[in-house]
């Protein structure tokens, strides 16, 4: 976790726990590719489901049978929050050969930025009205991904920006600075979050996480992550690449979510 605090970002595993859970995840996933209730999640020309709390896991991570979410993440969790966080129903993250295609009602210019950036973006950070102007809506406490299929480089992997939690305290800090907390949620952000992110691309090392099957990525809430372009030449199957993300929200808000500190506590 020291050097999580400091890159921003920390993989685990695969280990046995993980890979049970997987075992028991991986049915329902397939089925919520398939429920026409979440079809709406299946955009750039069906290159990629974004599966907003389309897991029907438990507040314990629990799904079909697996049991509470366990492995050397979570533990490494644990040690920092203390009691585990209720869970969401989790994000799946799901891409396909061909992977990025222009999302529906994505200007020409967001398209490069998907295509040439990765779509990089710190969680949490929406673009609202047709100017796209950027407002923090979702203070998570922290991202935690699970790969459910076998990830390669080229196959649409996660990427991160190490070290970039840092630069992104710091403007996130500046932006708040005398703003009470009930009214930060609508301080518009977009000009220093933009600034932020150009000096992430000038000075913060872009790291590609290819994940295996049961591994675990845990990633700062201010972190700027993203998905690259699928580049393989592998069919197209129903799994792709596959993976599951959990982000609880912290019990204050925005109280503490541009905080220095590597503080993961959700209460």
């Amino acid at each position: 976790m020291t050097a999580f605090a400091q890159k921003g970002w920390a993989r685990f595993g695969p280990d046995r726990d993980l890979h049970a859970w997987v075992a028991c995840a991986l049915g329902p996933a397939r089925a919520a590719l398939r429920d026409p209730d979440l079809a709406q999640w299946h955009v750039c020309s069906g290159t990629w489901f974004v599966g907003v709390d389309a897991l029907p896991n438990g507040p314990d991570g629990a799904v079909a049978g697996s049991g509470p979410l366990r492995g050397a993440a979570i533990d490494a969790i644990r040690a920092e929050t203390g009691p585990f966080p209720p869970l969401h129903p989790a994000q799946l993250s799901v891409t396909w050969p061909g992977y990025p295609q222009p999302r529906e009602g994505e200007s020409e210019a967001a398209f490069r930025y998907r295509l040439n950036r990765d779509a990089a973006h710190v969680d949490g950070v929406r673009g609202e009205g047709a100017e796209k102007r950027r407002h923090v809506r979702e203070p998570h406490a922290f991202i935690l991904g699970i790969a459910l299929t076998d990830g390669t480089a080229d196959n649409a992997p996660l990427v991160v920006w190490e070290n970039s939690h840092h630069i992104m305290v710091r403007a996130f800090q500046t932006a708040f600075a005398d703003v009470p907390v009930a009214q930060r949620g609508d301080l518009d952000i977009t000009e220093i979050y933009q600034s932020a992110r150009r000096e992430v691309f000038d000075t913060c090392p872009r790291v590609v996480l290819p994940l295996r099957s049961g591994e675990a990525v845990l990633i700062h809430r201010l972190a700027l992550h993203g998905v690259a372009p699928w580049t393989g030449d592998a069919p197209k199957s129903e799994d792709g690449r596959m993976i599951a993300y959990f982000r609880p929200e912290l019990a204050d808000g925005l109280a503490r979510w541009a905080n220095p500190a590597n503080e993961m506590r959700s209460d």
